[in-house]
């Protein structure tokens, strides 16, 4: 693959194109079940939820993203009513982010619309190349954290 001008594609480029593409795909798939408001960050962060409630700052972590940035997804989750929010029993400081039952029925749909993105890849590369491009992506998630790290 080459750009417009003719050079070749570098990875970063690649990456940006496979992930905007993607999102476009859950995106309009969950048009179509009546979910027009997807964001990216939906996804991962329902699929946290359904396990059960989660502390914001723990989610954070889970995302690679500090308190406040999760805090702001799940406020984006919260306006649509997805997520309520309440501080913890034993822990007043600790604010958890739940699923509400709007929320469950949303985070099902996302994680069917994963499976059917996932089975369609699936089915046009052998396995050999998913583990292959699987193991490149985990190494360029590895590069951003030691680089987050090393910058601290």
């Amino acid at each position: 693959m080459a750009d417009p001008g003719g050079a070749p594609a570098l990875f970063g480029d690649v990456l940006a194109r496979a992930r905007l593409n993607w999102v476009r795909q859950m995106s309009a798939r969950l048009g179509h079940l009546g979910y027009d408001d997807y964001r990216r960050t939906d996804a991962i962060v329902c699929r946290i939820l359904l396990r059960g409630p989660v502390p914001i700052g723990r989610l954070g972590g889970a995302l690679g993203v500090t308190r406040q940035a999760a805090r702001k997804i799940v406020e984006g989750l919260e306006q649509r009513a997805y997520v309520t929010t309440a501080r913890d029993g034993d822990d007043a400081r600790r604010l958890n982010a739940r699923l509400t039952s709007a929320g469950r029925e949303y985070a099902r749909a996302v994680v069917g619309v994963i499976e059917e993105l996932n089975n369609a890849l699936t089915s046009r590369v052998e396995p050999r190349q998913l583990s292959t491009a699987m193991e490149v992506l985990h190494e360029v998630i590895s590069l951003g954290e030691d680089a987050r790290a090393t910058s601290l």
